[in-house]
């Protein structure tokens, strides 16, 4: 029997949200509109972001809540961390709740570093000695000393993201909530963002942690909830939340084939992406992408291709633009994108093709797929902890003086 003090319990919790396609975008407008119009009901429609969700998590675990792209998971967090109220049912969190959810929430822009720390704190209900005691630690980890009496409307994104993390992570709390935020940072800002999360857990607070980083989710976290379209799926040890999640693509890919189920205007479509199925690492990789017209015509538009590992980590972006490649959306187009000296590790991939131009198009993800074969370039040959390291092989060598 498990003795272990629950940290947040979550009881038949949906959140609903009414989304409004009335033309007015401002409250002026809107009060004309209704002025003019008193009894006509505006169009709306509910859109489900969670559907009666049921868990508990235990006090100093460290949960890593993945999913695709809208599947729920920052919602999720907004609830847990009392941002936002759920729709339906019942969040009971035993403990003070410490969050970095988006760049921009959680400081008040005209306040000083320094006053927002203290602000963050009193917000917590920490008593100004129990700030003051843990203020050091929080400047020296965030390394914005010089700035620390800048208002923080004039911190890059970097410094709000450092500084901001610092305060969430020293600050007494027994629940810390992160986003991926932490993406802003530097590799070492991250590295030690990592490690203080570790040590979260380890001292029993209770840490929630919502990535598309697969590996971070793995390195970091005792357990994992998978959300899709505003479920839970799978709520349990990390391995198999993963294996849940890379399943997921597949029925994701099968939806897209069909046109008009994918996200875009739908004013240009892609007809067809196809690549060879097996490639070498060391070979160039081709992608093949047929898009058809629009008679209408229009602004001229570009092609993103992003070639992502099986957990969905983008791994490199082919955007046409950085080629001078507009294309013209009168015409049909056949385009051949050629990937040199990209060095994959052995595995399966896919590509994820978005048409766009102020807006978005077309967005087919999971367009097509192929596979690294297990032979690697290297001219000798070496144990598996060799080549271990890194998400991707490189062509390197070493010269002896």
């Amino acid at each position: 029997m498990n003795t272990q003090p629950t940290a947040i319990t979550a009881t038949n919790v949906s959140k609903t949200y009414r989304i409004s396609h009335r033309s007015a975008n401002r409250a002026s407008e809107a009060l004309v509109e209704f002025a003019r119009h008193p009894f006509r009901r505006s169009a709306s429609e509910r859109f489900d972001a969670l559907h009666a969700l049921d868990f508990e998590i235990p006090q100093g675990e460290a949960v890593g809540i993945i999913g695709r792209n809208g599947a729920g998971k920052s919602t999720l967090l907004k609830l847990l961390t009392r941002i936002t109220a759920p729709t339906t049912g019942r969040i009971e969190l035993n403990g003070r709740v410490g969050s970095l959810l988006e760049v921009g929430t959680g400081f008040h822009p005209e306040l000083t570093g320094r006053e927002n720390i203290f602000l963050n704190g009193t917000l917590l209900g920490m008593r100004r000695r129990e700030i003051v005691r843990r203020f050091d630690e929080i400047v020296e980890f965030a390394g914005v000393e010089r700035f620390l009496d800048t208002q923080v409307k004039r911190y890059s994104s970097g410094m709000y993201v450092r500084l901001a993390f610092a305060v969430a992570a020293h600050l007494d709390t027994e629940i810390l909530a992160i986003d991926e935020v932490l993406a802003v940072g530097d590799a070492e800002f991250q590295r030690k963002s990592l490690a203080k999360m570790r040590d979260a857990a380890a001292d029993g607070r209770t840490v929630l942690y919502v990535s598309h980083q697969m590996q971070t989710v793995l390195n970091l976290c005792t357990s994992a909830m998978f959300l899709q379209a505003g479920e839970l799926v799978f709520h349990g040890d990390v391995n198999s939340a993963m294996a849940r999640y890379r399943e997921s693509f597949d029925d994701h890919a099968a939806e897209q084939v069909e046109a008009s189920r994918r996200p875009g205007t739908g004013e240009l479509r892609a007809r067809s992406v196809a690549t060879e199925a097996t490639f070498q690492v060391a070979d160039t990789k081709t992608v093949q992408i047929e898009i058809g017209d629009n008679d209408a015509g229009g602004q001229p538009y570009f092609v993103s291709a992003h070639v992502n590992d099986a957990n969905g980590v983008t791994l490199a972006q082919c955007d046409s633009r950085v080629h001078g490649v507009w294309l013209d959306p009168s015409q049909p187009q056949t385009l051949t994108l050629s990937i040199d000296d990209l060095w994959l590790r052995p595995g399966r991939y896919s590509v994820d093709v978005y048409l766009c131009r102020a807006g978005i198009l077309d967005a087919w993800e999971g367009a097509t797929t192929f596979e690294i074969l297990p032979d690697l370039p290297y001219p000798e040959m070496a144990s598996e902890e060799a080549t271990a390291g890194g998400m991707v092989l490189t062509d390197f060598t070493y010269t002896v003086a």
